[in-house]
């Protein structure tokens, strides 16, 4: 595989520091948000694509496999941390409606809104193939009414997010590359003609290098017509030691790959990109890896003025860890240095 030609985008934007209120469970936040200079550049703003116009949204999937009820979780992780999110991680499968009652309410909150982020599984039982030929339009205009009646405010939406490690690359199994490419253009674009206007779209890679080596790999993407953001979910494993090493992630196996953020540079140059999950996990070997992890983040998030989205997965119990972001002290007060920088307090979210 060849990456000859990366760009290398160089720009990023910041703003002064002010403090508001935020209230979250118990007893109210005190969140740092920068300031707007009216003296100076246009106040911070979304675009209809919900790209943050500087700094990059604050996020985070809260609490994951803990039991505890969206608003609970995400008023519990707000607490714990702090300071606000801006973006809720949810996920669905199969038949659900989204966003629920209680995602609306959290959408919706008058003292912090929040905008979505819906991770939808449309089917276990259907093959991509199957799907793209119409076999869940039942469901998907289903969902496309309810949408129209129930939440007319933009969110993200990203559609059985990390395929690659579904793809069946043999011939007729209705689960190679090309057809999560086109099971994801029909479910977009049937959405789009049933009167679903306001899901911002989300193609959404694992971020390893492994996946990336695979002949196939290109083959996943939708098209640019039904993609808006293009997001990744890295965790920092053994081998990562710092946020360069997270996303851009590289392997001695695979010395063309150039790592996830200057691959998504050089492929997708005009799109935002969100890191949809990352993670810590605990090294009872180092305890002190999650503090010195977090202090990196934030020294370094400048750099990748195309990431316009930074989202945590928060959970005492991941598949390979614990990626809860106070599982001691000094990760926790280095989380929260982090979650308040004012790169993520510089735009405001969009009120319902």
């Amino acid at each position: 595989m060849a990456f000859a030609g990366l760009i290398l985008a160089v720009a990023a934007t910041l703003a002064a520091c002010s403090t508001v209120a935020d209230t979250t469970a118990g007893a109210p936040v005190v969140v740092e948000e920068p300031a707007r200079d009216v003296a100076g550049p246009p106040a911070c703003t979304a675009t209809s694509k919900l790209i943050p116009s500087c700094g990059a949204w604050w996020g985070i999937a809260p609490e994951i496999f803990t039991g505890a009820p969206v608003e609970e979780a995400l008023r519990g992780a707000e607490s714990r941390m702090h300071a606000g999110a801006d973006v809720l991680h949810v996920y669905h499968r199969g038949s659900e409606l989204f966003p629920t009652d209680a995602e609306v309410r959290l959408a919706r909150d008058p003292a912090r809104p929040r905008l979505l982020l819906i991770n939808w599984k449309p089917s276990f039982d259907h093959k991509w193939a199957e799907i793209a030929d119409g076999a869940l339009d039942a469901r998907i205009d289903r969902l496309a009414g309810y949408l129209r009646r129930t939440f007319p405010e933009r969110f993200f939406l990203t559609l059985h997010h990390e395929p690659e490690n579904d793809v069946d690359s043999s011939s007729g199994s209705g689960m190679q590359a090309t057809d999560y490419a086109a099971m994801f253009r029909h479910i977009v674009l049937r959405l789009r003609e049933q009167g679903v206007k306001n899901a911002v779209t989300v193609m959404t890679y694992m971020g390893a290098p492994n996946w990336a080596a695979k002949p196939w790999f290109e083959d996943l993407y939708p098209g640019d017509d039904v993609v808006d953001w293009v997001a990744m979910d890295p965790y920092a494993d053994h081998r990562v030691d710092d946020f360069e090493s997270l996303v851009n992630k590289t392997r001695k196996e695979y010395p063309d790959w150039p790592g996830f953020y200057r691959w998504m540079q050089a492929r997708f140059p005009g799109k935002p990109v969100m890191v949809a999950e990352w993670g810590a996990f605990s090294r009872p070997l180092d305890r002190s890896f999650k503090r010195a992890f977090f202090e990196s983040v934030r020294r370094q998030i400048k750099r990748y003025p195309q990431i316009k989205a930074l989202i945590y997965f928060d959970s005492p119990q991941a598949p390979r860890g614990d990626t809860s972001f106070d599982s001691d002290e000094a990760a926790g007060r280095a989380f929260t240095a982090l979650a308040r920088d004012p790169y993520f307090r510089a735009t405001p979210v969009p009120r319902p």
